[in-house]
């Protein structure tokens, strides 16, 4: 079983959600990003995705832009990336993590190379943005020949058709964007996301994870009721970037991000089971307990 299915199977058995949120590596600048990865899973983050940062992030709000040329400005690429990730795994041999980003750096690398040194690093799985998925045969295969999940975004103008393409090669679990849109736009329409995951789940045999428009922990509950994972990213990005990346803002930059995090999870914990308490283990995840 994968850190990732081992990951949703844990939560399901104690009726909790899965929250994910989501970073750019090297924003503000590449030291922060492992130490804020561990204490985002010490605030109580299931899975993490990090931001392979590219210069054309054409599904991403003008904030996760900005994180991109931040990141490239400090020299941020894709192998960089996996050597946080490499760093991260010293300490972290639990946590799944998957990299989110496009397409040019991974055909760059070549698909079956950055599959191996994904996989080396301790990546769980991969979200590329642009790729499509009547496409992605050759690099669903790589990923699969070192155990990497490919995970595809839904948005809420798929098609049925397309729906099927998806689940017949999506492993994991599925991204659904809850937005017509880019990252960090609109008003979140919890109905009108209920009524979507009912057609989702009649085609896809995986857990469900739901984006965009996720800014504070009422959302994050919200969507807890009626998703598997509440995934969020602009709203840290933001307090990145509020951040200014100065170095003495650095600590207060990792509480302000985990203090955001912490009251979604207790806010999703509580919408599911507002009689139970949460008891925190070693590594800040916990089991629901009357």
């Amino acid at each position: 079983m994968s850190r990732i299915d081992e990951c949703f199977s844990r939560l399901r058995a104690v009726g909790r959600r899965a929250l994910i949120p989501f970073v750019t590596a090297g924003d503000p600048r590449p030291p922060v990003t492992v130490p804020l990865l561990h204490a985002m899973v010490e605030a109580g983050a299931d899975l993490i995705e990090l931001g392979v940062p590219f210069s054309d992030p054409m599904a991403d709000g003008p904030v996760i832009q900005r994180a991109s040329e931040r990141a490239l400005r400090q020299g941020t690429s894709l192998r960089r990336v996996l050597e946080m990730v490499r760093a991260f795994r010293r300490r972290d041999a639990h946590t799944p993590l998957v990299l989110m980003g496009y397409l040019n750096p991974i055909e760059a690398m070549g698909y079956e190379r950055f599959a191996r040194e994904a996989a080396a690093a301790g990546v769980d799985g991969v979200l590329t943005v642009d790729m499509s998925p009547e496409e992605a045969e050759d690099y669903t295969a790589a990923l699969a020949a070192s155990r990497l999940d490919p995970i595809f975004l839904l948005a809420p103008t798929t098609t049925e058709a397309r729906l099927r393409v998806i689940a017949a090669q999506a492993r994991g679990f599925v991204y659904y964007v809850s937005l017509k849109g880019v990252t960090g736009a609109a008003t979140l329409d919890v109905s009108e996301v209920t009524g979507r995951l009912v057609l989702l789940r009649r085609l896809i045999d995986l857990p469900i994870g739901v984006g965009f428009g996720i800014r504070d922990a009422a959302a994050a509950a919200a969507i807890a009721r009626v998703a598997d994972a509440v995934v969020v990213g602009s709203a840290l990005v933001r307090l990145v970037e509020e951040s200014g990346g100065e170095a003495a803002q650095e600590a207060v930059l990792q509480d302000r991000i985990c203090g955001l995090l912490r009251a979604m999870r207790t806010a999703m914990d509580e919408a599911l089971c507002p009689d139970t308490t949460v008891e925190s283990q070693e590594n800040g995840r916990g089991e629901l307990k009357a």
